[in-house]
Order: C-alpha cells, then structure tokens, then sequence
C-alpha cells in the first residue's frame, strides 16, 4: 500500500477533505436551527426571552404593582410546578395542593401584610402540607413533608422578600436596582466567562461556571450598583457597592444551588417552557436568593431609606 496518499472514502474523496465538510455542514446547521453557544444555551432566544420578561415585570412594577404581585405569585407557582416535577424523576411526590395554595397566598401575605402576615403565611402552608400528608395513605410521607417544606422556604418564601421591599418607600427603585444586577451578574458573567473562562469554580455542579466569569460579574454589577446607588436611589456609593458584592454572592450561590439539585436529579433544565432558558426556576435561581440579601441589606444599611 503507498502510504504517501491520502485515504479516500467511497466515491474517491479524500478522508480530510470530506471530515472539512461534515464539520462545515454541521456549523451550517446549528447556525440555521439556532442550537446552543459555546455557553450553552441559544443565545438569540435567550435574549428575547429575557428582555420580555424584564420589560414586562418593570412596567408592572412601577405602573401595576397589584399585577406585579400577581405576576410574581404566578411565577411561585409555576416554580413549585417545575420542581415538584423534578423531584419526581426521584419518586419523591410532594403534597401539590397545599404547596400551590402557599405559592399563592405568600407574595401576597407580605405585600399587604409585611413580614408579620409572610411568616403566617410559611407556617400555615407547612401546616396544612403536614395535615395533608396525614391525611393521605402514600407511603414515604415523612420524606413528602420535608421536600414539599424545602420547595415552600426555596421559591415562594425566598421570593416574596422582594414583595417586603416593594411595600417600602421608593420599593419599586429597590426591586430594580436589585434585577438590574442580577442581570448585571448573569450579563457580564456569561460574557467573561466564554471569552476567558478557563478555571471551573465548581466542576463537579456546573462546569461552565469559572472563576474569570465570576470575576466578570462582580466588576459589572460594582458599576451597576455604584450608579444606582447615586442616581436611583440617592444614597451614598458604599452602599451600592456592597449591594452589588452581595447580590452577585447571593446570585452565584443561587445558581450553583439549582445546578446542584439539577445534577443530583440527573436533569438538564426544570422544564422547557423559556426558550433558550428552560424553565422559570432556571432564570428565578439567582433571584431568589437575591432577594432576601437586598432586602436585609437595605434594612440594615438604608434604614432611613426603607422606613
């Protein structure tokens, strides 16, 4: 054999040749059917989807605040679908009607009835998941409470801390400021993070996530917050730079605990009803870790501000 030529495949054309043009083929194709970026997700639908969301709750927020509440009591639920869904890949089932009823009734509790009426709300939906469980004759039940409690304290408790802050002097600056950097930290963390991201910062629960997209997001959303704090929100711009820090902490800490629960269930996304998102838990896991952190921090640092 003369090893000198090139191997051919049927039909004479060369081995390298013909990989180029299953390669070039395949680019055309994922370009045509807009199929995930390095990043891994489909960036044209992401954004679209993002900014309609960010749209649609800003204008709520400072021109409906009661349809705001609605909007974020809709999401509750639709995250405590999502992840009583997951959970379920496991056979673990959760008591759905009383995690629905407190999905709704928390945002609420704490818009018109500050934390007092919030943490009512808490302790009476995880009474009334105990006595449903009682009542009900599935097996596991002591495994069914404590995941239906998880989901409760992770998506509508976490979440209504935002509502706490939106009853409070200027609220709706506060939530926005809050948004705009969680999009600051998913923005300029993604951006980063495929450009130079080459240290994972947690391997094992989400590989894409590295320390450089990181570093990303903390120096985007110090800007971010730094002019907020002055412009929006007219106070000192220390506190914008904590809030950002904060924020970006708590966003982080957010999504690596998602990615977590979604590698321990072997999933990829909660659920696909986002285009180029997945679910709604998928873009709420950095708020709604966020939201408390604002909320305390704004308390604490703003007292003046908040009262």
């Amino acid at each position: 054999m003369d090893t000198d030529q090139p191997s051919t495949r049927a039909g004479g054309q060369p081995a390298s040749e013909a990989g180029a043009g299953v390669r070039a083929a395949r680019r055309r194709r994922k370009r045509a059917t807009g199929q995930p970026s390095r990043a891994g997700r489909n960036l044209p639908a992401a954004i679209a989807v993002g900014l309609t969301l960010l749209v649609t709750v800003l204008v709520g927020l400072f021109f409906l605040p009661d349809a705001f509440v609605a909007l974020v009591a809709g999401f509750c639920v639709i995250g405590v679908w999502e992840v009583s869904r997951a959970l379920a890949v496991k056979d673990i089932h959760v008591p759905k009607p009383p995690l629905y009823a407190g999905a709704v009734a928390m945002p609420f509790a704490a818009y018109y009835g500050g934390p007092e009426a919030q943490a009512f709300a808490l302790v009476g939906t995880t009474v009334a998941i105990m006595v449903y469980q009682c009542l009900d004759t599935a097996r596991d039940a002591v495994r069914r409470i404590m995941a239906g409690v998880f989901i409760l304290c992770w998506v509508p408790l976490f979440i209504s801390f935002a509502l706490l802050l939106l009853d409070e002097q200027d609220g709706a600056l506060k939530i926005a400021t809050m948004l705009l950097l969680v999009v600051a930290n998913d923005t300029f963390g993604y951006l980063v993070g495929v450009l130079f991201g080459k240290h994972p910062m947690a391997p094992k629960i989400s590989p894409k996530k590295s320390w450089e997209g990181f570093a990303g997001s903390v120096g985007g959303a110090v800007v971010v917050g730094v002019l907020c704090s002055v412009f929006i929100l007219d106070l000192q711009w220390w506190f914008g730079l904590v809030l950002a820090i904060a924020t970006v902490a708590a966003s982080t800490a957010g999504d690596l605990a998602e990615s977590m629960v979604k590698r321990e269930l072997g999933i990829k996304d909660m659920s696909n009803i986002l285009p180029g998102h997945g679910g709604v838990m998928d873009r709420l896991d950095s708020i709604v870790f966020a939201s408390p952190v604002a909320y305390v921090l704004a308390v604490l640092l703003a007292p003046g501000a908040i009262m």
